[in-house]
């Protein structure tokens, strides 16, 4: 049933792709931090777009150092600007602080449900757990973003990180979060999903 209700927000993204807006909302990892303003994930993505013939304009709402539970606390008002698309990555903060998996799973939850409600399509990005949290908590903080984007019948980018993993050069002196390099690598990985959320090409 969740399938049948996403389609038509597909179709008429398809049908009207220009000036359309987009929320990035996250953390520090879209608020970009480390970075210039005209370096951040919002801004590289909205120039991707524009390359590829999308006409879009990203709102940069990540905020650093939150969590879910900042996240959700913030979400509604923060739809004031009516998004065509919600881009979710949030959760990274939720395991460093080692928050039990339960919660950060919750208020994910309760955001999409949200979001679900007012037909705000949604591109979920995942998270993975750092592996010295040990196995039973990566086994459990891994398995939220599948399990979610299934029980919401939301398009699922597994890793907002992907590709970053072990490469120094990409990231900042933290060892955590993106360089200009860095977020050139995470639009290039989730830009095709972005497009497939607006109505798009599925991604290869």
């Amino acid at each position: 049933m969740l399938a049948l209700v996403t389609i038509p927000w597909r179709v008429a993204l398809a049908q009207g792709a220009a000036g359309i807006t987009i929320l990035a909302f996250g953390d520090s990892l879209t608020a970009g931090l480390g970075v210039e303003t005209e370096q951040s994930f919002p801004a590289r993505l909205e120039r991707a777009l524009r390359g590829a013939g999308v006409d879009a304009r990203v709102i940069n709402a990540g905020v650093s150092g939150d969590t879910t539970s900042g996240g959700l606390a913030r979400l509604d008002w923060t739809l004031a600007e009516s998004p065509a698309l919600v881009i979710l990555e949030l959760g990274a903060n939720d395991a460093l602080r080692g928050i039990p998996p339960a919660v950060t799973e919750a208020n994910l939850d309760r955001m999409l449900a949200q979001l679900g409600a007012k037909r705000i399509p949604v591109l979920l990005a995942g998270m993975l757990a750092p592996p010295n949290l040990g196995a039973e908590y990566g086994a459990a903080f891994n398995a939220i973003y599948p399990r979610l984007a299934q029980k919401h019948g939301v398009p699922l980018y597994p890793f907002f990180l992907e590709g970053l993993a072990a490469q120094p050069a990409l990231l900042q002196n933290d060892g955590m979060h993106p360089n200009a390099r860095g977020v050139e690598v995470i639009v290039a990985g989730i830009l095709p999903h972005v497009r497939a959320a607006l109505g798009g090409a599925s991604p290869r």
